[in-house]
């Protein structure tokens, strides 16, 4: 009998044995018995659905076009957002798709194999943890979790059942960022000393008079685990200039929006994908001028500090630097080593051209993302743990390898968050 918790790329890694014992078998097995969903070989059509059609959506609707990727479904809460999610399918040339205003229909339909999680924050996890129960892969929005509890679920998901996730960091799938990276992870620039990277702010929420829910909108739903609060357009709205992006409910302010991708290239950089920093202070503590958060080896990365030469991140070293934005900026010095090529003895980081694309590789491939599970976790709880810090404008001691706040009971509870009856987290 084949155990339960085989996963697929453990299927694959020992593929020669399991298939001995199929041919010896009395039955035969389903694809889905084992978790595979059918993707078996490259030739493999992936049936796909995307959840959540609001503006960050636009940068996914192209995964469509790739070769044997085809839209099962579409899925929101709002029945305008839902009528145009079906409109952009059928000007695609996909005239079955379904839509729907329930996740639910999708993680239950065993037709479809993967899913793309586009909602706010706060729906991140619940979404991704049941469809990884349900045999699918996953692309996740980033930041992947709203909590550090939340990350961890999905770290022990990932591995107990072998599916294979992106976390929508796309910078990492940018030549520019990786050449950067691999600048400072080949030691160009000497010893690191600290990063200075550009974040922003978002204004303040202002909670206004509450408003009739819109016929056709499941508020309700769309709240989700997080706390019932009266509607009004801007609670909800997904404009990258506030709107649910400001409300600590949802999301982690520009910790989670920015720092999503600067403290992810800066993990990576430096060769901290399995673990994170130690030390977070926030702006205006004792004078303190800028945030900041700190790792075991004093590497310091200060949040917004003008000393950046106009780029979104600057890599200080004790033997130059390197400066790098998106749009193909990057500038070193010395200037030489943007144009240096890697040598065979040089570290050379996962190459990847299309986030989307990669992700699609890897369901068919059964090969780790460019930005897996237990990856991404690491550049959430960052962002988690420095929004922690600035709600409560105090620092915070971090146990990387324990994964907790040490000394600081408030704070520890921030880990976790409670979640209103009947969204409960999958398990």
């Amino acid at each position: 009998m084949i155990k339960q918790n085989l996963t697929r790329r453990g299927f694959l890694k020992t593929g020669a044995t399991l298939g001995a014992a199929i041919v010896g078998a009395p039955m035969i097995l389903r694809a889905e018995t084992l978790g595979l969903n059918g993707h078996v070989g490259p030739n493999s059509r992936v049936n796909l659905a995307l959840i959540g059609f609001g503006k960050q959506i636009g940068s996914h609707v192209g995964v469509t076009g790739l070769h044997n990727v085809h839209p099962l479904y579409v899925c929101d809460v709002k029945s305008w957002a839902l009528k145009s999610a079906l409109n952009q399918m059928n000007s695609r040339g996909f005239k079955d798709v379904k839509g729907t205003p329930d996740y639910e229909d999708i993680i239950n339909d065993p037709a479809v194999d993967a899913v793309m999680v586009v909602t706010p924050d706060h729906w991140h996890a619940a979404i991704s943890l049941a469809a990884m129960r349900a045999g699918k892969d996953v692309y996740v929005e980033k930041p992947m979790t709203l909590t550090i509890a939340e990350g961890q679920a999905m770290v022990e998901a990932e591995k107990r059942y072998g599916n294979i996730v992106q976390v929508g960091s796309q910078q990492r799938s940018d030549a520019t960022f990786r050449k950067a990276a691999e600048i400072v992870r080949n030691g160009w620039i000497g010893e690191v000393t600290h990063v200075h990277t550009w974040l922003g702010t978002f204004p303040e929420p202002v909670l206004q008079p509450e408003e009739p829910i819109p016929e056709g909108f499941n508020y309700d739903k769309w709240l989700g685990p997080t706390p019932w609060e009266p509607y009004f357009e801007n609670r909800v709205k997904g404009d990258y200039g506030g709107g649910w992006r400001s409300f600590w409910e949802y999301g982690s302010k520009k910790n989670g929006d920015w720092g999503a991708h600067h403290f992810d290239i800066i993990q990576w950089a430096l060769g901290r994908d399995h673990t994170g920093p130690v030390k977070f202070v926030p702006k205006g503590f004792e004078g303190e001028e800028y945030a900041y958060y700190e790792y075991a080896d004093g590497i310091r990365v200060v949040r917004d500090h003008p000393d950046r030469k106009g780029y979104m991140i600057r890599f200080f070293g004790t033997e130059g630097e390197v400066c790098v934005s998106r749009n193909g900026e990057i500038e070193s010095t010395p200037a030489e080593l943007v144009g240096r090529p890697l040598s065979p003895s040089d570290t050379q980081l996962y190459r990847s051209t299309y986030h989307q694309a990669n992700w699609i590789e890897g369901i068919k491939t059964r090969k780790p993302t460019i930005c897996p599970a237990h990856v991404g976790h690491r550049t959430a709880t960052i962002c988690q743990l420095a929004g922690i810090s600035e709600r409560l404008a105090r620092p915070l001691q971090w146990d990387p390898e324990a994964e907790q706040i040490i000394g600081d009971t408030e704070a520890a509870g921030w880990q976790d968050r409670a979640r209103r009856a009947g969204y409960e987290l999958p398990v």
